[in-house]
């Protein structure tokens, strides 16, 4: 199956894409969601950041206790 044509969205697709996205959700709801959209990539971020310093923090403990 080739899938390269579907990756190529043109001017005229976006377009409708926007349009049906007002449609649907409305003028007033739009910047909601993107707030919404933004504290969750944001939580995500933290998260990862949080995980990869506990590890950090780990390896380090664990080789002074070694020591």
């Amino acid at each position: 199956m080739y899938t390269s044509g579907l990756l190529f969205i043109g001017t005229q697709e976006i377009i409708i894409i926007v349009v049906l996205v007002l449609l649907l959700f409305g003028g007033k709801k739009i910047p909601e969601l993107m707030r919404g959209l933004g504290r969750g990539v944001k939580e995500f971020k933290d998260g990862q950041r949080d995980e990869q310093n506990n590890e950090t923090k780990s390896n380090t403990t664990n080789n002074n206790t070694q020591n």
